[in-house]
């Protein structure tokens, strides 16, 4: 990295940042997470209010977005990860040139995705089971949602890089806005209100991309008055290649991870839906929609953990970005394992929110008591995985993966829903033997500190070099 790098930067450079805290990252990530899970599960409770199929067939379609738009992981996380560091070795060019890189490239792979779901939304969900009723109203959803998907890309991009530096509050504002947006719109479309046609599943669609379209041109504005200027792309000529590696290096073993989660859980679905009874994968939609609220807690405070610790090991300070994981991931599991309590002791009415049929409920309610012990691994795996990112150790988590999702997660679901007959009860017995397993070795790594040697943008390396010159 050259000296002049650190010249002329322009991120951050409007005004002294205060200085970042857990609890201060987090708390509004916690509630813009929330809000983003919301503009999914308005969806589908609205719907469900009109049809159960047509809503788990929603609940369907996301599934293959989630799938699909891994790619955007790869760019975005690795921006997150390499800003935070650079920022941390105040080499502020980088982290500027890193944000018009993130993008640029973010845009290019989601008007690609874009094309891909638009044109081949048919055979995407037919390859994870949806069929008859189900294909056809995830088809309608995938083909408009779907065909908008850039606008997620940008919008990606840009959170990552705000949040980033700090700014943690700006991005929840405007998926507020959003959800406002996308909820009275839902309510309007859904059912045709003052005059309009009755669009069902298509006004949910319509619902989703409009408020996606709202949401990236207000976070556009903000992001170009108080994070950078326009001008940052001109960072990107000479073409930095060598940022490209970067963003290879550090974003696909990321991305990796993230994506043979969700292929599994694809491959999952797919092979239950045959042994499953149609009230078990009614239930299944809904418990996996409460279920969010109690583990979204430690996806926020991960984030946070991530930027503190890219910042930390930038800088060169590996004590304390040690006992900051561990401290982000001891504030999580209080939280997580107090949301699932609390789940257990109202399992009943949360689902009677969602189906008045006794066979949902109890099936879900029952899942809800055992789901404690799958979130006491997934919190484990949420914040260490972001911990061990936001370090810059992005394989280990994948090798882990590999082994863990396609022998636990997928072998066990086959063996016991399947084989055993023992249906969604199999099922979760296997996420959570997945879960658990990854959380131990996730533990092992962080405390053993290998993560230590990974780090990307070092502090003390760069000022002596600007000595030498």
């Amino acid at each position: 990295m050259k000296a002049e790098d650190n010249k002329n930067g322009t991120a951050g450079e409007a005004k002294k940042e205060k200085p970042m805290t857990l609890w201060g990252l987090a708390w509004p990530m916690m509630i813009e997470t929330v809000l983003f899970m919301m503009l999914g599960m308005v969806d589908v409770l609205v719907m469900s209010r009109f049809d159960d199929l047509a809503a788990s067939s929603v609940n369907t379609a996301n599934q293959a977005v989630s799938v699909v738009t891994i790619v955007f992981t790869v760019i975005s996380g690795a921006g997150g990860i390499l800003i935070t560091q650079y920022l941390g070795a105040e080499n502020k060019r980088a982290a500027s040139r890193t944000a018009a890189l993130s993008i640029v490239l973010q845009l290019i792979t989601g008007l690609v995705v874009s094309a891909a779901l638009l044109l081949f939304s048919q055979p995407i969900l037919g390859f994870i089971g949806a069929k008859g009723g189900v294909l056809e109203y995830a088809g309608q959803y995938l083909s408009v949602v779907g065909g908008f998907l850039f606008l997620q890309a940008v919008l990606s991009a840009m959170s990552v890089i705000i949040r980033s530096h700090g700014q943690t509050k700006t991005p929840m504002l405007v998926t507020v806005g959003m959800n406002l947006i996308n909820t009275l719109l839902d309510v309007i479309l859904v059912p045709g209100l003052f005059g309009l046609p009755k669009m069902g599943v298509l006004g949910v669609a319509i619902a989703t991309v409009i408020s996606r379209i709202a949401g990236a041109a207000v976070l556009a504005v903000i992001f170009f008055r108080t994070v950078e200027k326009p001008s940052v792309f001109r960072l990107l000529k000479p073409f930095p290649a060598r940022d490209i590696i970067l963003f290879i290096k550090v974003g696909v073993p990321a991305a990796l991870e993230t994506f043979l989660y969700n292929l599994s859980q694809l491959v999952i679905t797919s092979i239950v839906l045959n042994c499953m009874t149609e009230q078990e994968l009614i239930a299944k939609t809904y418990t996996q929609m409460i279920t969010v609220f109690f583990y979204i807690f430690s996806v926020s405070i991960g984030q946070a953990s991530q930027i503190l610790i890219g910042h930390l090991v930038g800088a060169g300070k590996y004590d304390e970005a040690k006992r900051q994981g561990f401290r982000a991931y001891g504030t999580a599991l209080i939280i997580a394992m107090a949301a699932s309590g609390i789940g257990v002791i109202l399992r009943v009415q949360l689902i009677s929110i969602f189906s008045t049929d006794a066979a949902v409920i109890e099936t879900a309610s029952n899942i809800l008591l055992i789901n404690v012990l799958l979130e006491l691994g997934r919190t484990t795996n949420l914040v260490l995985i972001a911990s061990l990112r936001g370090a810059g150790d992005v394989l280990y988590p994948t090798i882990c993966a590999v082994f863990s999702n396609w022998t636990l997660s997928v072998g066990l679901s086959y063996l016991l829903a399947v084989v055993c007959g023992m249906g969604i009860y199999g099922l979760w017995a296997a996420l959570i033997a997945d879960e658990c397993f990854r959380g131990v070795l996730m533990l092992i790594r962080w405390r053993g500190g290998k993560w230590r040697q990974k780090t990307i943008a070092r502090k003390e390396k760069l000022s002596s070099r600007q000595a030498e010159e």
